[in-house]
């Protein structure tokens, strides 16, 4: 009589069982998120203000986007540690030089952004500084090899439209806030631009340095010498023009000025680390997505808060916008599930149990950083 062998497998062998590291990991991610996410609104929305009420230093605004870097210190020096770390101890001589170029690169997109925003509502700015993604893509694809697909492609395609789009529409007045002349429009238009372009820059030049750094730790301590070389850069602007004082008037009392100013601070923060916790948990790649994600949240914001125009090109170049982050979106999701995919195969092909690590991963030869922990989102 034969006999029938059947394999009894254990349920729980199947199932991968999450390490206090890799919780933290994800709580550390979520963190991030809503850190972008917040800070990225509330800085857009209070930077356009500070100008609304009658701000006019462009240097006083550039100045409040990083000289908030002190606040860096508290988690560094007061959060616990499971060693004997010391701060900044595993910086080379090459690695702070990097890091100061670097923070002059961002004071000069901080410049850029205050100009872009002094002059456009904040609605048009944020569809300008959407087209990063399309920027971050290609620069991605030449300094990190990330590979450049019809998705991606079309993406860069249709933000790159949305911007067209948004520069034609420039000769109507009321396109521009109030008392701008068509001039001062373009400057602030070819100012965002030119902040796109460089903040695209900054990210994948920030994964790169992110790959040889320890841990989040030094993650901040990367972020904080930054900014203090961008501080660097807009005092010395500040002092060169003598840009302490207000050329305008500030509409609602010295009490107000300054609490706006500071909270500003604080959101820039929260945006800068959001922005540097997800280039190093994920990829450049992905920090860009965000930053775009939150563009529609801008426009709206600008509609209710300061009731910009909303007419029938800016509404298309959002289309646009949410259509070309769609495509990305879709593009990677394809490429995870076919991936997913090969990795099911190739473990039942092997006989066993097929398992994803959740390990930063990435180096020197040009892997993307945090590619399988991505997978996990």
């Amino acid at each position: 009589m034969a006999s029938l062998c059947m394999k009894q497998t254990n349920p729980s062998e199947n199932q991968r069982v999450e390490s206090p590291h890799h919780q933290r990991n994800f709580l550390l991610l979520g963190l991030n998120y809503a850190a972008l996410f917040l800070g990225s609104l509330a800085s857009s929305l209070l930077s356009r203000f500070y100008f609304a009420q009658g701000g006019s230093n462009k240097w006083i605004a550039t100045l409040v986007q990083s000289i908030g870097f002190p606040l860096i210190l508290f988690p560094l020096y007061f959060f616990p540690t499971s060693s004997n770390y010391r701060p900044f101890s595993h910086f080379t001589p090459r690695m702070i030089s990097l890091c100061v170029l670097l923070g002059l690169l961002l004071g000069v997109n901080n410049l850029l952004f205050s100009w872009g925003v002094s002059y456009l509502p904040v609605s048009t700015s944020s569809l300008l500084l959407s087209t990063q993604l399309g920027f971050t893509l290609i620069l991605a694809a030449i300094l990190v090899r990330h590979p450049l697909t019809f998705t991606n492609t079309n993406a860069v395609v249709l933000l790159t439209l949305s911007s067209v789009l948004l520069a034609l529409h420039s000769s109507e007045s009321s396109e521009r806030p109030s008392g701008e002349s068509r001039e001062h429009y373009f400057i602030g238009f070819a100012a965002s631009l030119g902040a796109a372009g460089l903040f695209s820059l900054y990210l994948p030049l920030m994964e790169l340095v992110y790959r040889r750094v320890d841990g989040f730790r030094m993650v901040m301590e990367v972020q904080l010498i930054m900014e203090a070389a961008a501080t660097l850069l807009s005092g010395v602007g500040i002092i060169a023009s003598e840009g302490w004082k207000e050329t305008g008037q500030w509409h609602l009392g010295k009490v107000m000025y300054w609490l706006i100013l500071v909270i500003n601070v604080v959101t820039w923060q929260m945006c800068f680390m959001g922005t540097a916790g997800l280039i190093f948990l994920t990829s450049s790649l992905h920090s860009g997505v965000c930053m775009t994600a939150v563009v529609s949240a801008n426009v709206v914001g600008g509609v209710v808060v300061f009731g910009d125009n909303f007419s029938a090109e800016k509404a298309v170049a959002t289309i646009l916008c949410v259509w070309g982050l769609s495509s990305y979106l879709y593009g990677e999701y394809r490429k995870r599930e076919d991936q997913n995919g090969d990795r099911t195969l190739a473990g039942n092909e092997r006989g066993g149990q097929n398992e994803i690590p959740m390990e930063r991963t990435g180096g020197e030869d040009g892997g993307e950083i945090g590619y399988e922990f991505q997978d996990q989102l």
